[in-house]
């Protein structure tokens, strides 16, 4: 990819000596009530101080409720349509060598014309960049750009003991040449939190800041069983989840795909929350690890997850392919969010307003004074003004002033919604449409799409999703056209060569 065209600095983050690390804590199906402070059967003490000593945006939400179009959003900045992953990437076409090599290689995003990712921007600006655990938008066979340290999952999830994961080779900290097929014995979240204590300590010696991203299995499934270690389950044994909703199951719920947890609901539960818990003790394990080296100080903490989840609420198991048709509900769309860098960060504070996870990139780059590549596409729109408390800084124009309208849109596959603060539009090419009025109807239990008092509000919506969308998509890589079912895809689409951007 040639060298990108960087903007200009113009903002005082790139003018701050005092450049911070950046832990970015990732977990997998976590929909924002599951924390302590939404949900109290969930234990989750490190989150709860996280939250204590940092700012939580309670209205966070993903760009796509599954999770390889979710992690390329995270890492680009752009929308699925404008980065071309549109579903989870299937395990089979991981394994096999069928689809062309560029498009199995972890660096796909790179091959993007315009597209930059959050590794290759921090290691342009002098960051140490470290990746552990799931990467899942593409074989993880290899060191995505701008990563000197990787311990990666091969697939995308999978057992928590007997895991497949790729060799890594202990002097540099990166898989072996050739890639070499491997099991993880011990407890996944423990030993991906393991490898990141072993970045941290291979830099002892190194002036540079570091990037550090942790992305866990956790919670994802399975959850039955002796998945989970007996301590974290012991946890949960004594309680049936009374916060968690069970209501009826709704009409489009796919059962079959979470039959055991709907049979076994208690049991489910409590491996779904130990899963948590067992993130919540990783957090902890790096946090003293870094206040025992004196740079917690020094350390931007950002903790979320790719997607939201649903442990019943609504009416179904699962994210956005819990149902047939795909779904924009608020469990599958909504996760946690905290930011947390002592000194410059406020604590205890909670920003009800909505964000985007598209904006992550933005902010990572603002707050570490690493000025990005020019790209139209990317959605984002850096959070740094809210989380310093400094957006009367930016004057009148800044995008993100706290009285300008927040829109919020989200995709997956052939599907697309928009929420505004009072109202969300779900559009599909071939289905159902939905309009819900979120503030009469926060649980979105009645369609207001058929009410003709909802007429013009109905195509004021579609029209402001119409030109948002034709700003951040790309032809070749729109997701309008596929044929998404949530089962799976095969590999990323790529742009046709002989368009622009």
């Amino acid at each position: 990819m040639p060298a990108p065209e960087l903007a200009p600095p113009g903002d005082p983050a790139h003018d701050d000596p005092a450049r911070p690390n950046v832990l970015l804590l990732v977990t997998d199906d976590q929909g924002a009530w599951a924390m302590g402070s939404r949900t109290p059967e969930i234990r989750t003490p490190t989150l709860d101080r996280l939250q204590r000593e940092g700012t939580t945006l309670s209205q966070f939400f993903c760009a796509s409720p599954v999770c390889s179009p979710a992690r390329a959003s995270i890492m680009t900045g752009r929308m699925p349509s404008a980065h071309g992953v549109h579903d989870w990437i299937a395990p089979e076409a991981l394994a096999r060598a069928e689809q062309p090599r560029r498009q199995q290689d972890p660096d796909f995003l790179e091959d993007l014309p315009g597209a930059d990712t959050l590794g290759a921007l921090l290691a342009r600006n002098g960051y140490r960049c470290g990746m552990v655990g799931k990467w899942h938008v593409g074989s993880s066979e290899r060191a995505a750009e701008g990563f000197e340290y990787w311990y990666a999952h091969q697939l995308g999830g999978g057992p928590y003991y007997g895991a497949p994961i790729w060799e890594q080779d202990p002097a540099t900290g990166r898989p072996t040449s050739p890639p070499t097929p491997a099991t993880e014995p011990g407890y996944l979240t423990d030993a991906i939190t393991e490898h990141g204590l072993d970045f941290l300590d291979r830099g002892a010696d190194d002036d540079r800041p570091f990037f550090l991203q942790v992305t866990w299995t956790a919670p994802h499934d399975p959850w039955l069983g002796d998945e989970h270690p007996a301590e974290l389950r012991d946890l949960y044994r004594d309680t049936d989840f009374p916060s968690i909703p069970e209501p009826p199951a709704h009409p489009w719920f796919r059962r079959e795909h979470f039959a055991g947890a709907v049979a076994h609901r208690q049991e489910a539960l409590t491996g779904y929350c130990a899963a948590v818990s067992g993130v919540d003790r990783s957090v902890e394990a790096l946090l003293a690890h870094l206040e025992e080296r004196g740079e917690l100080e020094d350390t931007l903490v950002i903790f979320t997850s790719d997607n939201g989840f649903s442990c019943g609420h609504h009416g179904y198991w699962g994210k956005g392919n819990g149902t047939w048709p795909l779904n924009f509900w608020e469990p599958s769309i909504t996760v946690p969010f905290i930011a947390a860098w002592p000194g410059r960060i406020p604590a205890g504070q909670v920003d009800e307003r909505p964000a985007s996870a598209t904006s992550i990139y933005e902010t990572i780059a603002e707050l570490t004074g690493s000025p990005p590549a020019l790209d139209p596409l990317r959605a984002g729109r850096s959070l740094a003004p809210r989380l310093l408390g400094s957006e009367a800084d930016g004057g009148e124009d800044r995008a993100d002033a706290a009285d300008d309208p927040i829109v919020i849109h989200d995709e997956y596959g052939a599907a697309r919604m928009i929420r505004t603060g009072g109202w969300k539009l779900v559009l599909r090419r071939e289905g159902p449409t939905e309009l819900y009025d979120l503030v009469a109807d926060p649980l979105e239990e009645t369609d207001r799409s058929a009410d003709p008092s909802c007429a013009v509000r109905l195509r004021e919506l579609t029209d402001m999703m119409s030109t948002w969308f034709a700003r951040h998509e790309r032809e070749g890589l729109s997701g309008w056209e596929t044929e998404v079912d949530g089962l799976g895809q095969r590999a990323p689409l790529h742009p046709r060569p002989e368009k622009g951007p």
